[in-house]
């Protein structure tokens, strides 16, 4: 071999030990998720009155911490017993649904529908769900959830709920002292009631039936259907008078709860439906019902509260 070719071998020699003792620069892989990034708590909650998220899949609006004047006046016309006035404090804003809890949602989160439709509860997925109990849609208020919480959308300190008593008629009311959201009177034109409208309204039409939800003008915080068209299931045991103080919830407090003519206790269901005239409409009118029990006029609305 001559000299030439003995240094073009040594040379390549040399090149590939060098290039053999370099170091591959590491591939850097994040680590994977098995779920989307949450929501933060501070920033889940909302700014003024009327705010609006999605979560789940659900439209809500923000009710801000207040004072109000839960119950009505001893002159507002058609009052009922168990409406005496009584001062109440929220401590914390919560997200109330803004529509009644749809067919379409239900059969998303839950399957089959709760109870059979009727002439009055048509079949749709805008329409309110119907015939529902008090344990049904406890248990859809669980099951959201979860599916808030997997999908990163809803913090574990907050959870879907029925609303209490207390913050059913706050966010009706949605910052009004009068009768209704509307003012002093409230028209079928405004809510989906039938018969005569309340304190000399306007009439407008009678549908005798179900409305898909949001066909009527909304509160001043956005939402949706509070006077009218089907009634919405709270957490609290119906007693007798109205609780007051900060925070009231009444859903443990079945031992005070007011009994019926059969000696069982119910839950309290509120907001008027549209086999009503308008007068049990109005924001403070409260009503019982057996929490076992299903009606096509009785349906609900969530809440996403901090426990």
């Amino acid at each position: 071999m001559s000299r030439t070719e003995c240094a073009l071998w040594v040379g390549l020699l040399l090149i590939f030990s060098l290039t053999g003792c370099q170091r591959a620069a590491p591939t850097i892989v994040p680590p994977a998720r098995d779920d989307p990034s949450p929501t933060s708590a501070d920033s889940f909650a909302g700014s003024i009155g009327g705010d609006e998220r999605t979560v789940a899949g659900i439209k809500l609006c923000w009710c801000p911490a207040g004072r109000f004047l839960m119950g009505s006046p001893p002159d507002e016309p058609e009052r009922r017993p168990g409406e005496d006035q009584v001062e109440v404090t929220l401590s914390k804003g919560f997200w109330m649904g803004k529509y009644e809890a749809t067919q379409g949602q239900w059969k998303r989160v839950m399957g089959k529908l709760p109870g059979e439709l009727t002439a009055e509860l048509p079949e749709g997925d805008d329409f309110p769900v119907g015939n529902v109990n008090f344990t049904e849609a406890e248990e859809f208020c669980r099951k959201l959830t979860v599916l808030g919480r997997q999908g990163g959308e809803l913090p574990k300190e907050w959870e879907f709920r029925l609303p209490t008593e207390a913050q059913w008629e706050y966010a009706c009311r949605a910052g009004k002292t009068t009768a209704t959201a509307f003012g002093d009177m409230l028209s079928s034109k405004q809510a989906n009631f039938k018969g005569k409208p309340y304190n000399g309204a306007e009439a407008g039409p009678s549908l005798k039936r179900a409305a898909p939800v949001g066909s009527y003008p909304a509160n001043p915080w956005g939402l949706c259907d509070m006077h009218g068209n089907i009634f919405e299931w709270c957490r609290d045991w119906y007693h007798a008078k109205l609780p007051g103080g900060v925070d009231p919830d009444l859903y443990s407090a079945r031992s005070t709860a007011a009994l019926n003519r059969t000696g069982d206790a119910s839950r309290v269901r509120r907001g008027g439906c549209w086999a009503d005239e308008g007068w049990p409409c109005r924001s403070a009118f409260r009503l019982r019902f057996e929490p076992e029990r299903r009606y096509d006029h009785i349906g609900f609305r969530v809440v996403a509260v901090q426990p």
